[in-house]
């Protein structure tokens, strides 16, 4: 399963298009809920439930999918697979033809509430008797807006330290020394991993994740980059200016930012050809799913597993996933909500893990587990682990304990505007066009008049 993080990157070009365009459209007043009586978990529904976003392309989603078709009692259900086409759906919304129901990124459903394109789930959640409680409390926070629910958490992914062990070895090292608990170690370790014969860079010694992981180098200084009520920006905090140094100082270190990313992008990510397997990187910080990639096409490559770690030592992980929410004018709302519940339950999720269980047994292949944005189907699916020998054992053990120590960005009326700031900023200094302190103190000023502008407008629309 690719990272939302990275889709958002692709799509984030097309939704500012898209808010321009359709803000008209979908930025009147607050989206208005659907009557309590239409969420009652004994009713039957009829027609065709539109769900975009989503495509049920292996076992853990056609499981789920089925269970879902099954609780509908009569209404079809029709995929429109792929990533969410962000100017697509909030033209739909603006055109009164919105599809049922979407799969989007939670930092997406700030924005998405208050354009008025998706509904506040208060009534769902009563009406069908959804149980808040399983969901990670993060997750949920991340979709709760203005008091209200406006999504329900899906997937979770956290992030793990992850390299090569092999490299490792040969250079002296340990994963202790790459885990983050130590950033004058891990300087020191990406200077003895990295190789570029004759100044062409060829092995990558550590990735430190830029822009994606900023929110992560920030926070092991104690740093949140948005304010727990999502209304003051803090980018330019000095704890902020400090990790963006340090996470730089790491590509500067290795060449610069394009040599080191121009090997990133030419590793075969996805397949046997990786850069673990190829002994192209030495560590990053890197989201959990990228385990169960890793075991299932390369197997033998040479694995060394760590949490991502605080200077102090402490586990942590950047909180953020996907979320199902329901779109203003949405003609079958009922049937949506049954279908988020259907799909998030602890029983479908069981089920889910099980067909995934069967199929990794039958390839000889361990399974390395699944996080979603459910506690209660965590512990459960916990239960269903198999063993899988080091390094991957080592590697799942992480994961979960990463798990248990996360945060996330609050969610506001400007998720995609001050994404944009932040990473924007980022984006300055890595291309060689600004300084940490200058980039952060501008994306500070657009990002808290992002805010401020959002706030305010939400504030009329609610009233």
């Amino acid at each position: 399963m690719r990272s939302p993080l990275v889709r958002w990157s692709v799509l984030s070009v097309s939704l500012a298009l898209a808010l321009t365009s359709c803000a008209k459209g979908t930025g009147g007043a607050a989206a208005p809920a659907p009557s309590a009586g239409q969420f009652n978990p004994g009713a039957s529904y009829q027609g065709t439930l539109s769900v975009m976003g989503f495509g049920a392309t292996d076992e853990i989603g056609k499981t789920r999918v089925d269970l879902a078709k099954q609780s509908l009692k009569g209404a079809d259900v029709k995929l429109i697979e792929g990533d969410l086409d962000i100017q697509q759906f909030l033209s739909a919304v603006a055109a009164g033809d919105p599809p049922d129901i979407i799969y989007a990124n939670r930092d997406q459903i700030g924005t998405f509430a208050s354009r008025g394109a998706i509904i506040p789930l208060t009534q769902c959640v009563q009406g069908e008797q959804i149980d808040t409680s399983m969901y990670n409390k993060n997750a949920l926070a991340q979709v709760t807006f203005g008091n209200e629910v406006y999504a329900i958490p899906e997937f979770n992914q956290v992030q793990i330290t992850m390299a090569n062990a092999d490299l490792l070895k040969a250079a002296g090292l340990t994963v202790a020394d790459v885990n983050g608990s130590n950033w004058d170690k891990i300087t020191a370790a990406t200077k003895k991993l990295v190789k570029a014969p004759g100044g062409k860079l060829q092995v990558i010694g550590f990735d430190s994740k830029l822009p994606e992981f900023l929110p992560l180098w920030a926070k092991s200084l104690g740093a949140d980059l948005l304010s727990a009520d999502g209304k003051t920006a803090q980018l330019n905090s000095p704890e902020v200016v400090k990790a963006l140094q340090f996470a730089v100082s790491i590509y500067d270190a290795q060449g610069g930012f394009a040599k080191v990313k121009a090997v990133r992008d030419s590793a075969d990510f996805f397949g046997k050809g990786n850069q673990y397997a190829e002994n192209a990187l030495g560590a990053m910080p890197m989201e959990q799913w990228y385990v169960n990639v890793l075991n299932d096409v390369s197997p033998k490559a040479p694995m060394a597993f760590d949490t991502f770690r605080t200077p102090e030592g402490k586990p942590l992980a950047y909180s953020s996933g996907s979320s199902w929410a329901i779109p203003k004018g949405a003609k079958n709302p009922g049937a949506a909500c049954r279908f988020a519940k259907t799909m998030t339950l602890v029983e479908s999720w069981k089920a889910a893990a099980q067909a995934r269980v069967d199929k990794r047994k039958a390839e000889g292949k361990p399974f390395t587990g699944i996080l979603t944005g459910n506690v209660k189907a965590d512990e459960e699916i916990r239960k269903m682990l198999t063993p899988g020998g080091e390094p991957w054992d080592s590697g799942v053990k992480a994961v979960y304990e990463a798990n248990d120590n996360t945060f996330s960005l609050p969610a506001n009326p400007a998720d995609k505007e001050f994404k944009d700031a932040w990473q924007g900023a980022v984006n300055r200094v890595l291309n060689g066009q600004d300084e940490p302190q200058a980039a952060l103190d501008k994306a500070q000023k657009d990002a808290q008049a992002a805010l401020d502008k959002a706030w305010a407008d939400w504030t009329k629309r609610t009233n």
